[in-house]
């Protein structure tokens, strides 16, 4: 008996050992999980309190867990609203990837073909002229048929033709003629714009992204509004993203600022917010760090996030390969320094383009691998997603001028305390 009993003793020994250990486990964890965001917490918080930053939101997953998620300072300075990880953000052409989704939808459906000349779906597009040449003293415009009409395939890389005015100057000068209206009137007529060189023989910037909308909206007889949240907001579990943002939501908006002169950040007026008529494909969404994760990830797991597939594996992967060949993405120089400072440094190096985002080919020391994709928006919105390392961030703020050096230095310290925090 007193064996028997002494054998109980310590079974049930061994069990509470091995009860009190698991009960541990969480604990455990919880800590680990929040010290490995405390680099990227402090970087933050300090950019607020010692760099003048006004607020910012950031998130990083890394494998298959939400490594951090946090902001700092305010969502509106003069209102004294502090920035939350569900405020609001205007990502402007953080919207193209989205649009570029759509498209490859309407690829894998056999709706739309690649390398199909675009015109083929949108008629309007068969009589495009090029640019040659623009005299801005006598106002002479020298225009001519392009040896090929663009496809949708360029139209997704942008070596379609298309420019933006305030990055190239010989549509600059053509816009201030009066000749065509500048992107910054906030509706489509921009989109008279001619193309600027022969489709696929230079990659240039441009407002071809605003062209697939009009092609998505085409095809599928929805709005580019109606056709996002049915195919790529809703089975996601994006419900923070929108071209109108809701009136219930619109209190969760962040105010924009602007670099002035002594290297500060002054809020601009709020302007009153007013639907918007004409959908954006290359820069109209509005979204929060949380649901343009959940898109990141989707793009991460090979066009799946949970249950909801939202492309073919092989889809993802032809999008996130070199399309452009040996054309490498042109340096971009702003004509406009209240929006863009110049010249343009875009975080990363991208140098090659897939089907709507940005490679760089080579690796970031301490930071993202060769091969990762990434984009942002004017408003100094920024994202990345690194297959090899299984890592995607978001990075938001709202101010401009876009990637002014104060703006990119921040970024690249997120980008290696992201890197440094494995």
């Amino acid at each position: 008996m007193q064996v028997k009993n002494i054998f109980r003793f310590r079974i049930w020994t061994r069990l509470l050992v091995a009860i009190l250990l698991i009960a541990t486990i969480p604990s455990l964890f919880a800590q680990k999980t929040a010290k490995s965001g405390q680099q990227i917490e402090q970087l933050l918080q300090d950019a607020v309190s010692q760099k003048g930053f006004p607020g910012i939101v950031a998130a990083v997953w890394r494998a298959d867990k939400l490594v951090y998620q946090g902001a700092a300072g305010k969502q509106d300075s003069d209102k004294n609203v502090p920035m939350t990880v569900d405020s609001i953000f205007s990502i402007a052409s953080m919207t193209k990837p989205v649009t570029s989704v759509a498209v490859m939808q309407l690829v894998e459906s056999g709706r739309v073909k690649l390398d199909e000349p675009v015109a083929s779906y949108l008629p309007e597009l068969a009589q495009l002229q090029v640019l040659e040449a623009f005299d801005s003293t006598t106002k002479k415009a020298t225009l001519r048929p392009p040896k090929t009409l663009p496809t949708v395939r360029q139209l997704l890389t942008h070596t379609s033709g298309f420019v933006y005015d305030f990055f190239d100057q010989k549509l600059h000068d053509y816009v201030a003629s009066g000749a065509v209206p500048s992107v910054a009137k906030g509706d489509d007529s921009y989109l008279k714009a001619p193309l600027m060189f022969d489709p696929g023989t230079q990659w240039e910037y441009g407002i071809s992204t605003d062209w697939l909308g009009k092609l998505v909206e085409k095809i599928s007889g929805q709005s580019l509004e109606d056709y996002f949240h049915q195919h790529i907001f809703e089975p996601l579990g994006m419900k923070d993203t929108f071209f109108n943002v809701p009136e219930d939501k619109q209190a969760r908006m962040v105010a924009t600022y602007q670099r002035t002169s002594d290297g500060s950040l002054k809020q601009l007026p709020a302007r009153p917010f007013t639907p918007v008529r004409f959908f954006s494909g290359g820069g109209g969404l509005y979204s929060t760090a949380g649901d343009y994760m959940k898109f990141m990830r989707m793009i991460l797991n090979g066009g799946k996030l949970g249950n909801a597939r939202i492309l073919n594996s092989e889809t993802v992967a032809l999008m996130t390969r070199n399309q452009i060949g040996d054309l490498n993405l042109k340096e971009l120089k702003s004509l406009a320094p209240q929006l863009a400072s110049n010249p343009i440094r875009l975080p990363g190096s991208p140098d090659k383009f897939g089907l709507g985002f940005g490679i760089n080919s080579k690796p970031v020391e301490g930071g993202r691998s060769a091969g990762s994709l990434a984009w942002a928006g004017i408003f100094n919105t920024y994202f990345w997603i690194d297959p090899s390392q299984k890592t995607c961030a978001v990075f938001l703020t709202q101010s401009l001028p876009f990637a002014d050096p104060a703006t990119i230095a921040l970024f690249d310290q997120f980008e290696r305390a992201v890197y440094a925090e494995k």
